[in-house]
């Protein structure tokens, strides 16, 4: 049923860019729906983006896009009509070309450790998992950046739910929002949130543009203040935009490598058919050397005898010693050691906790620095490789693993 309404709406003579009139007209439903499209959502935009939307759409000065923005990600506003340090005229015309469209939040659940996972909606049906994990003295948020993951790395969850599409910036940059507000998190001042991973559901620099512009307002002063060093993108081995990414951004790097042998890797992380070993580390020497003391940390997911036996760990050390030497720089290379998170299907288990003891003693043995990450928020599956959220799938991945779920028994357990 298409339900009339009345709103006030201004129009714009020929002659000038200002709004000198106002008349009432009725809209349907559909009819704001339209209007509502052609809006720009302000959440797509970094600093520079916003700027040259005041000044080339609404002729104002640049300065209003900083005013704005800390609205938004400073106080957590999404009504213009709150801006009050814009004048009345200022934000009737924002109104009219503009919108902040934020993610809606289907469910968020908390861990019993702290740990914090949001489900949001996204167009279609579509949904995705956002998480945030607080430690002693650092808030870190695990953010989303595609709908499902366009790779197939055989240990994620997130990959057994195939691929749908690339989140927006505002998709991207709406994550933050939503846990920033929900903590009551003030840039500068209450800083709850002190790092954001680009560890999600997704591979990130399959959305480059996307996410290096929603990197861009977490790292502005009027967006979310974090540090260069404080903004990580995880990466499976997307050699060339490796590259293009120490072009254009500076944030750390993390590379989920998961095996010292090219044979075992084509195995777990597919794209390395693609971009081998070699190829990899010879992207990550020129990311390190793109500015003096830069670091890469080295994900390494620990699974009971696949890929954490003595000799994996002695060739893992050596990878990172030469990287170490190719950068010329002690400790460049750092490793995360990640047990193994199981899910429904997984043909993969964690390794015992003494070879997971054994594995970090080669590698602090050989010099390296190589922590253990704790397992958190494994009671919601919320734990690194367990993100699902709700893909409408576009490749047939999804179908396939409910036919094995099915065939294993884990079916009932995976509902």
């Amino acid at each position: 049923m298409r339900t009339p309404c009345t709103v006030r709406i201004r129009s714009k003579t020929p002659r000038s860019k200002s709004l000198t009139s106002s008349r009432q007209r009725t809209f349907t439903a559909a009819d704001m729906t339209e209007a509502s499209r052609q809006k720009q959502n302000l959440l797509e935009l970094d600093r520079e983006g916003l700027e040259r939307f005041f000044v080339e759409t609404l002729d104002e000065k640049k300065f209003r896009a900083h005013q704005v923005m800390k609205w938004i990600h400073h106080r957590h506003v999404t009504s213009i009509e709150e801006m009050t340090d814009l004048g009345k005229h200022l934000r009737a015309k924002l109104e009219d070309a503009a919108e902040i469209v934020v993610p809606n939040v289907m469910f968020d659940k908390p861990s019993v450790d702290g740990t914090h996972k949001w489900l949001l909606g996204m167009d279609g049906g579509n949904a995705i998992e956002t998480v945030y994990i607080p430690d002693k003295g650092r808030g870190t948020l695990c953010v989303s950046s595609q709908v499902g993951c366009a790779l197939n790395c055989t240990f994620c969850s997130t990959a057994t739910q195939g691929f749908n599409r690339n989140l927006s910036t505002a998709e991207i940059i709406g994550q933050v929002w939503v846990a920033a507000k929900h903590l009551g998190n003030i840039p500068h001042r209450e800083r709850k949130l002190t790092n954001v991973v680009m560890m999600g559901m997704g591979e990130p620099l399959m959305n480059f543009d996307n996410v290096v512009r929603a990197m861009s307002v977490m790292r502005d002063d009027f967006g979310y203040g974090l540090a260069n060093k404080r903004v990580t993108l995880s990466t499976a081995g997307l050699v060339p935009m490796i590259d293009k990414l120490a072009q254009e951004s500076d944030v750390s790097l993390a590379v989920s490598l998961h095996a010292p042998f090219d044979e075992l890797r084509d195995e777990l992380v597919p794209l390395n058919k693609k971009y081998n070993i070699a190829t990899l580390m010879d992207a990550c020497t020129r990311y390190a050397l793109r500015k003096k003391g830069e670091s890469v940390t080295f994900e390494y997911t620990l699974m009971q005898g696949i890929n954490d036996q003595p000799e994996h760990a002695r060739a893992l050390a050596r990878l990172m010693r030469d990287f170490d030497r190719s950068v010329q720089m002690k400790d460049a290379a750092k490793v995360n050691l990640i047990p193994f998170n199981p899910f429904p299907g997984t043909r993969y288990a964690r390794s015992k906790a003494d070879d997971i003891r054994a594995f970090q003693q080669v590698l602090n043995n050989a010099g390296l620095v190589a922590p253990v990450r704790r397992t958190r928020g494994d009671d919601i599956d919320a734990a690194c490789g367990q993100l699902k959220g709700q893909v409408l799938d576009r490749t047939r991945r999804q179908a396939e693993h409910a036919k094995r779920l099915k065939q294993t028994g884990d079916f009932d357990a995976a509902a």
